[in-house]
């Protein structure tokens, strides 16, 4: 593994769109120079590039994002210190990014008999529409997915679905002075939140999830202090399970509130499934080179696996060790990269025998 291609990763601020272009174009010249074949692509200026080697039925995608959240200006300076590499982004996820680079410059002049796609992309950390989403669309999908986030050697299999809702609460005005008067829209908005935490939906467990999560996010109400608030708008972050449906949520939730409810956003959940093939081929890679059970588990939070997973591409985050990721002590450990490299170059290899 090249820990100068990662200290050159992290020393790009790729926390704005013209910073994470920027770390796209680097990206495109270090492939370029190392004899491998680039497409660029353009997504309301947002840039991102395709890396595409060997032949057959069979297409792995490897995906990467290269864009950050902001840090302080130090993390933008590398610093490697006790078998870890220091910096905004080091972990998530220009790490895998980086491993991914050097494993398709290993396997260029192999016999592969599949064919390994490298995706590079510039939004994740801004929802990844631009990007892996307007990827998807166009096709770029393969049949399995590996998004090269930070997950300690383990398989994130799944992924929460996101549905974010703005909730409009009506009440009645009153003076100030006088609130018996009227209805405040913020007191019935508070109890209304109290009745959703306790709808079924919110019960529920699966295999991987003992429960979704609900955050009540914003709250907008109110106008000045002598006035008893006629309106409040509840904005609410669910995230719900693979085995969960976003229309039987809004149904249990318009039971209660009405129709007064305007969808945010939603995000599919990534529903891959324990017994999949390509999970049973990774497993015993992971067993092999950390000398530990592959741990599987399912992500509360969200990727860019859920663009694929929309289409039916089963999709995983895989990645190497780090810690405190959007954080001022962000790290990966070296160590990890270098296993995460091989493993990736030996799945690669035995990718077209997977049934």
């Amino acid at each position: 593994m090249g820990r100068q291609l990662l200290k050159d990763l992290i020393a790009i601020d790729s926390s704005t769109k013209e910073g994470a272009n920027a770390a796209v174009e680097f990206c495109r010249q270090w492939l370029i120079d190392h004899q491998l074949p680039v497409v660029l692509l353009e997504n309301n200026g947002y840039k991102m590039l395709i890396c595409e080697i060997g032949s057959g039925e069979k297409t792995l995608t490897w995906n990467g994002h290269v864009d950050v959240v902001s840090g302080n200006p130090e993390q933008f300076v590398p610093l490697e210190s006790d078998g870890k590499i220091y910096g905004r982004g080091a972990a998530d996820m220009k790490a895998g990014v980086a491993a991914m680079m050097y494993a398709m410059v290993y396997l260029k002049d192999k016999a592969i008999g599949s064919r390994i796609q490298l995706q590079i992309v510039p939004d994740e950390e801004t929802g990844g529409f631009h990007g892996s989403g307007y990827l998807a669309e166009q096709g770029y999908k393969g049949d399995f997915v590996i998004c090269s986030e930070p997950t300690q050697l383990g398989i994130g299999l799944q992924a929460k679905g996101i549905l974010q809702l703005d909730i409009e609460i009506k009440g009645k005005a009153a003076h100030g002075s006088r609130p018996w008067e009227g209805i405040n829209a913020i007191e019935k908005a508070m109890d209304i939140y109290q009745e959703i935490l306790q709808l079924p939906f919110a019960k529920e467990s699966s295999a991987l999830y003992s429960f979704p999560s609900i955050n009540l996010a914003k709250i907008h109400a109110g106008e000045v202090y002598n006035k008893v608030p006629d309106r409040c708008i509840l904005s609410l972050d669910i995230r719900f399970l693979p085995t969960q449906k976003m229309e039987d949520i809004l149904q249990e939730i318009k039971a209660i509130t009405g129709e007064d409810i305007a969808l945010h956003m939603y995000g599919e959940p990534v529903r891959t499934e324990i017994n999949s093939p390509f999970i049973q081929s990774l497993r015993p890679l992971i067993e092999k080179y950390t000398q530990e059970p592959a741990v599987v588990f399912g992500q509360h939070g969200s990727a860019d696996t859920r663009f694929f997973s929309a289409h039916g591409i089963p999709a995983i985050e895989f990645g190497p060790s780090g810690a405190h990721w959007h954080g001022d002590e962000e790290y990966v450990e070296i160590e990890s990269i270098e296993l995460y490299q091989q493993m990736l170059i030996e799945f690669a290899l035995q990718f077209h025998k997977v049934q």
